[in-house]
């Protein structure tokens, strides 16, 4: 916006120059049109102005669009968009635009605030600020080749920007160009190395290759930039806990093994104070990973059953057993997965439910895509009829996997609820009683959304669960149905990969549509996993076009009594079985 100011910033002086009429608007002239007036002061000035009714067309404009810069400083964009509007319908500018484009785009508006940054750039002269602004609109909006379009002529205009440089960088990594993007988020370092921004975003590259140690350096060098500038007060302003640097630092320290330097890291991002959606995705995160690192580690379950080792072949990695040992992996272990695990999964089949009604097909399904996955290189934490407590380590192990992925897909066969808008999955030890515990026996999906938020792996998340109300006086329905209540269903996911954010995608797959009952079918599988253990490992086929391919077979199969159903945050290509 900074060019556009100083055009009105020299309409102002010369509105201020012309013979006064009156004594107080010379007095509140400079403080209405000055930039580094304080926000009230500003405000105050430039509506004592409009109060006169001296001024009208253009000139009356110019105090619309200061007044607007005065609530820009205060973050209150509902009145930035009124004035700057105002100032539109009075003289129409392409600083006015770009203002009020810039608060559309900080209320999340970003199509609104496309159209005021065309606005403004078809009045010209071209600026590079405002193609900038625009692409963050874009890039915002998951539209990441149009945002790289607007950085290229932001850099080409100028002036020279670290934030066109980075924001660009981060545009080409959510594509898969980390080495584009290694090469502008360099070139942003170098243009203003005491910036910790741009530090943050090359350690979630590193961490994207693997190279943790330098990940986990430039997220030390982000905190300490960011602390650098903090105000110096007696107690540390909230502001000044850099969330993004400690987040991206526990993640490298995590997926390197480190552990203890990974809680603590959590533990800081917990400290610090969310004002964005990013900083508060990641606070949900490094609570979930947090609690998880934390948890003790009880003896294995015998109700886990351990997956068996895949075969001997260089596609094949080697498999985590089910519920098996759950300590950690030796060191060097770990720094082998960390150096060589780049997809993973997360494959449970609950059937043999205790207090509620057994599937006879879960435990099946599961083995089947297990196998499925291994055969196209996933390495699969598996886990088969398992109690909560088993679940809840089988999932803790799948989640410390994941920490070094590219790709991570979460596979469950077996009772799902819906609660209050939440996805559950049921265990089979689950005792299903009114009351208010009710969910601290079950398996929280978002529990497992939040662990797996992260900027560098794609997330598919696979239900073939059924979608039933566990409050229902009817506990078992009759027929081969998964059905706790026919009625009821699981709740559509409200935000997919909301993350840390915009990273590379989530998408879920339900077996069925929202209120429909996932059938467990009359064979050894259910209609829905036996057609996506026949097409997931269809080399070179896209994982959307994988889907509808088992979405018709399952219908066809079902004579139209079951749907799959999915929703997708992906933003680009994802083959699970590569060409």
């Amino acid at each position: 916006m900074r060019r556009a100011i100083v055009i009105l910033t020299l309409l102002a002086a010369a509105l201020w120059s012309a013979p006064a009429a009156a004594q107080p608007r010379n007095q509140l002239g400079p403080l209405c049109t000055t930039d580094t007036t304080p926000a009230d002061q500003q405000i105050n000035a430039c509506s004592k102005i409009v109060a006169l009714k001296v001024f009208s067309g253009e000139k009356l404009a110019t105090i619309y669009f200061w007044r607007a810069v005065g609530w820009n400083k205060k973050g209150n964009y509902t009145q930035v968009i009124a004035d700057a509007g105002e100032a539109i319908h009075l003289h129409a500018s392409t600083a006015a635009y770009n203002l009020r484009g810039s608060a559309y785009y900080d209320k999340g508006e970003y199509d609104i605030a496309i159209a005021d940054f065309n606005d403004a750039l078809r009045m010209g002269p071209p600026s590079g600020i405002i193609f900038h602004n625009r692409g963050n609109a874009w890039r915002s909006k998951g539209e990441f080749a149009k945002a790289i379009a607007d950085y290229d002529q932001s850099i080409k205009l100028g002036p020279p920007s670290a934030f066109a440089w980075q924001n660009r960088g981060i545009s080409k990594r959510a594509l898969g160009d980390l080495d584009g993007a290694l090469a502008d988020i360099n070139e942003a370092i170098r243009l203003d190395p005491e910036l910790p921004q741009p530090l943050t975003s090359r350690s979630v590259i590193w961490r994207a290759k693997g190279d943790f140690d330098r990940a986990i350096a430039d997220a030390t060098e982000a905190i300490r930039l960011t602390k650098a500038k903090a105000p110096v007060n007696i107690m540390t302003p909230p502001g000044s806990v850099p969330i993004s640097a400690y987040s991206q630092r526990a993640l490298s320290y995590e997926a390197k093994g480190d552990l203890d330097r990974a809680k603590q890291d959590y533990a800081a991002v917990l400290e610090g104070h969310a004002s964005d959606a990013g900083s508060k995705a990641n606070q949900a995160t490094a609570k979930i990973r947090l609690s998880l690192l934390s948890d003790a580690v009880p003896p294995a379950p015998r109700t886990a059953t351990a997956a068996p080792p895949p075969p001997a072949s260089a596609a094949a990695p080697a498999s985590r057993a089910g519920a098996g040992s759950l300590s950690p992996p030796p060191a060097a272990e770990q720094r082998q997965r960390a150096e060589t695990v780049r997809r993973v999964a997360l494959v449970i089949g609950n059937g043999a439910y205790a207090h509620v009604r057994a599937l006879p097909n879960p435990s099946n399904d599961a083995r089947a895509i297990a196998k499925s996955l291994r055969d196209i290189g996933f390495v699969v934490t598996e886990g088969t009829d398992l109690d909560r407590t088993a679940m809840q380590a089988t999932i803790r192990d799948f989640l410390r996997d994941a920490a070094r992925a590219q790709v991570a897909v979460v596979y469950y066969a077996g009772h799902g609820v819906q609660i209050d808008g939440r996805n559950y999955l049921v265990p089979i030890d689950i005792q299903f009683h009114a009351g208010s515990g009710i969910t601290d026996a079950m398996m929280d999906m978002d529990t497992i959304m939040a662990g797996l938020d992260d900027q560098v792996r794609t997330n598919i998340l696979i239900l073939d669960a059924c979608r039933n109300n566990p409050m229902a006086p009817r506990l078992a329905s009759a027929g081969p149905a998964r059905s706790i209540e026919a009625s009821s269903g699981l709740a559509a996911p409200a935000t997919l990969g909301a993350g840390s954010t915009r990273g590379a995608g989530t998408l879920i797959a339900f077996a069925t549509a929202p209120g429909q009952v996932a059938l467990d079918g009359e064979g050894a599988n259910s209609p829905f996993s036996a057609a996506l253990s026949r097409h997931i490992g269809t080399p070179g086929l896209e994982v959307q076009q994988m889907l509808t391919r088992v979405r018709a077979e399952v219908v066809a199969a079902t004579k139209g009594k079951q749907v799959p159903w999915s929703n997708s945050s992906l933003l680009g290509e994802v083959y699970l079985a590569e060409r």
